[in-house]
């Protein structure tokens, strides 16, 4: 068959193709079934060879008048695995390299894994021979506390110290393996100096932390916090597999596709006899990496990414036992309650002459969803008119009828329960839907009709518009938000701005000002109680939008993910003005009452950071008791497209807040209807009571913080000019430089110095008050950067002269 197919093959010659023959190609490469029975027998010999080591620590000296004798059936050994397993082990152990052997059986072991999965070798040779090398450095670490052939160095280990101590001595033999370790843990490890300097200042400040943790009572808390210990598990079995295979190793075969009468053979069938098997050569070009690129992969390899949390690492979020558990938790299905709601609901409809085909009940917390569907030919609007009718007949508060049910082909008809069911922000806490979500911001409102617990991201909405009537749970779902954030991220991923005209709803959250709340730098308080600091505040929070955005500009970044993502690669240098971004949450209280004592002046920048601050993280939650149109004024409106209504008093309101009916008709105490610009969903509001929210705030307000809240950009008010005289002397030493950047860049801002200069705020800021005493720069205009007085460096030049 040889001779004839390579006949065929001459008198056929393929064009631009090498022939060859199979019969003289031998590979060395084993297939997918001679891997396993391979990596099999090397799995076995790792576990073998480990049972033998342990059992000649135990059965050694028993065995050793027997091993001249082995090849005798007659002698017996006490070996686990017989007269094999004792001349192995002595061969090892005794004279070999001691205790350390152990390391040879680990590395056959791991050799099967290898080969049996098919993992890329590289690594598996980097362990062979860093393990060989550590395995002949104990033996000879452990021979040096022997006094003749010792089990734990073996007779390797005995040897080299003995000639090593017959001419460098013992303590030349001691300081030969502390180089020598050093030598490993610089190569392998990359071990610096300062690695060396970093861990032990490391170490001691986590003494001092531990020590103050026992001093202050309210500092010891369990840690359920368990990721640390995971991560470090995880690295423990890093076995990287290679993505790319081999295209020679065997594959199984694959089916024919047949496309337009084209028979498509994919490459890894039989070939027949009258062909040639030829192997492609595929040749790939890796990119080029810029030195940016590999400067940051460096930095990386050598410290890790950047982590945020560092500086609070030790941080615990709050268990779950600080909230309250309802004894009336779960749902309790009152079947003679349904049977005569439906009763009654029929009974209606057939006394307007509406058939039913069907009907439905699903239970909720606090209200019962009755899907019907009628009979063909029934007017929908004829149903919907009845909403008044159906209450009078189920005597029932707040029917809410849906027609039709979104996505589904029935008629719902809302029923509050005789006996409300309570929702705790416990259940919604501890669910699976809250604890697994890869949610940037997420937040837990409560459950829906059918007792599913309501989990969305602000990070997405993203901005939230909060209405209902007096004590209807608009301060109760404010703290489920803030409840929520504080129970899934960490004091340097998110930030509160938390506005409270009332000045006693927001004010349990002053415990955790240093932890999680933002404020401008001569506030006193976090808690924003004054009209007036309620302006700067927002205008502070436009200065710092427009500085995110210049820095993402800088970094080549869309939103903050990007950025964020691309700071802890370590692929942004903080000297050149970047930092890691928290998310920003604004919090209004009562909206209202701000645009009756301020109006534009608040409107103006709260339009400003609704249409543009989604990218950069700053996300805004306001809440109102009347959602009027002078309130709520069309421009906000248009860019808060998630909407929460609690219940309101007329229909008027209910459309100002939603764009439709529905909220007039909710029953109270946390019942509300969410929005996120599609379909209107019912949820019953988590409750969190103010003792809960004081428990959770007071277990945060004890751990380790911040030095201080996180501050705001400065911000000058109108009337608050410059007064600084045009005093030579009084100038910063800086004051030239500073003003050929501004003449050169044509922009007069502070934070152009603080990027250039390398300044900190406030100096920058006074560097631009002499500037604008000098006449370089104009005068304050709210969040724009100020008119350059001067075109260039020679009329710059002639003003500085003309002074001096």
């Amino acid at each position: 068959m040889a001779k004839k197919k390579t006949k065929t093959t001459k008198s056929k010659p393929t064009v631009g193709k090498a022939t060859k023959k199979p019969s003289k190609t031998f590979s060395f490469k084993l297939s997918s079934q001679q891997k396993l029975i391979f990596g099999s027998l090397l799995i076995i010999l790792g576990v073998l060879m480990f049972i033998a080591f342990l059992s000649f620590f135990f059965t050694g000296k028993a065995d050793q008048s027997t091993l001249n004798q082995l090849a005798s059936r007659d002698v017996k050994t006490e070996n686990w695995l017989n007269k094999l397993g004792a001349w192995v082990s002595d061969l090892f152990i005794k004279k070999g390299f001691g205790i350390s052997s152990f390391i040879f059986s680990g590395l056959l072991f791991l050799s099967g894994i290898y080969i049996t999965l098919d993992i890329n070798k590289s690594r598996l040779r980097r362990y062979w021979i860093w393990g060989t090398l550590i395995a002949i450095w104990l033996s000879v670490f452990f021979g040096f506390f022997a006094h003749k052939y010792d089990l734990l160095g073996g007779t390797i280990g005995f040897e080299v110290n003995s000639f090593l101590q017959d001419y460098i001595g013992k303590i030349g033999t001691i300081l030969l393996l502390l180089f020598v370790l050093i030598v490993y843990l610089a190569i392998r490890f990359k071990v610096t100096g300062h690695s060396i300097v970093n861990l032990f200042k490391r170490a001691k400040s986590d003494i001092k932390s531990d020590f103050k943790s026992t001093d202050d009572p309210k500092e010891v808390a369990l840690d359920n916090d368990l990721s640390a210990e995971a991560e470090d598990i995880k690295s423990a079995f890093d076995l990287k597999v290679t993505e790319n295979k081999k295209m020679s190793e065997p594959k199984p075969a694959a089916k024919t596709e047949t496309m337009h009468n084209v028979s498509v053979a994919k490459p890894s069938e039989e070939k027949s006899d009258d062909e040639t098997e030829l192997d492609i050569e595929i040749e790939t070009v890796e990119e080029e990496v810029s030195e940016e690129d590999n400067l940051s992969n460096k930095l990386v390899e050598d410290f890790g990414q950047f982590d945020p949390t560092l500086e609070l690492s030790k941080f615990q979020f709050p268990p779950l036992d600080l909230l309250k558990r309802y004894d009336t938790e779960g749902i309790k299905i009152n079947q003679t309650e349904l049977e005569e709601n439906k009763n009654r609901i029929v009974e209606t409809l057939n006394n307007y002459k509406i058939g039913i085909a069907s009907i439905k009940a699903t239970i909720g917390p606090t209200v019962t969803l009755y899907e019907i569907v009628p009979d063909a030919g029934v007017r929908i609007s004829k149903i919907k008119n009845l909403e008044d009718d159906i209450a009078l007949s189920l005597s029932a508060l707040g029917i809410r009828i849906i027609a039709p049910i979104p996505g589904k082909g029935t008629i719902g008809i809302e029923v509050p329960n005789k006996n409300a069911t309570i929702v705790s922000m416990r259940s919604v806490i501890a669910s699976k839907k809250f604890q697994n979500c890869d949610m940037e911001l997420p937040i837990a409102f409560g459950k829906t009709i059918s007792n599913e617990t309501f989990v969305v991201d602000l990070a997405k909405m993203p901005h939230m518009l909060m209405a209902g009537a007096t004590g209807q749970g608009k301060s109760v779902g404010l703290n489920a938000v803030l409840t929520s954030l504080l129970y899934k991220k960490h004091p340097a991923e998110v930030k509160f701005i938390l506005v409270d005209p009332k000045k006693v709803e927001l004010t349990l959250f002053n415990k955790i000002e240093r932890h999680y709340l933002a404020k401008l730098p001569d506030s006193e308080e976090a808690i924003i109680t004054d009209n007036t600091k309620v302006i700067n505040t927002l205008n502070s929070l436009c200065i710092e939008m427009d500085n995110r955005y210049e820095m993402l500009k800088n970094a080549l970044c869309r939103n903050i993910k990007e950025y964020n993502a691309k700071f802890k690669a370590r692929k942004l240098n903080p000297n050149d003005g970047h930092a890691y971004l928290p998310y920003i949450v604004l919090v209004v209280d009562e909206f209202a009452d701000l645009i009756m004592t301020a109006g534009k002046e608040v409107e103006t920048p709260i339009a400003r950071l609704a249409q543009l601050a989604r990218a950069i993280g700053i996300h805004l939650i306001i809440a109102t008791q009347r959602p009027s149109v002078n309130v709520i004024t069309g421009i906000i409106k248009a860019n808060f497209p998630a909407r929460i209504a609690f219940r309101v008093t007329s229909k008027i309101d209910s459309r100002t807040i939603l764009d439709g009916s529905g909220a007039d008709q909710l029953i109270g105490r946390g019942d509300m209807l969410f929005t996120q610009g599609n379909e209107i969903t019912r949820i019953q509001c988590a409750f969190v009571d103010t003792p809960e929210v004081e428990k959770v705030t007071e277990f945060i307000g004890g751990q380790k913080a911040y030095p201080d809240a996180y501050l705001l950009p400065e911000y000058v008010g109108e009337d608050g000019g410059t007064t600084i005289d045009n005093n030579i002397d009084d100038r910063d030493k800086l004051f030239k430089e500073a003003a050929e950047i501004i003449v050169i860049s044509q922009q007069g801002s502070a934070s152009l110095l603080q990027r250039k200069l390398k300044l900190g705020y406030n100096r920058a800021g006074r560097i631009i008050d002499q500037l604008e005493a000098a006449g370089i720069v104009g005068g304050f205009e709210g969040s724009k950067a100020r008119q350059v007085l001067i075109t260039d460096l020679a009329a710059l030049a002639i003003l500085l002269s003309d002074e001096n």
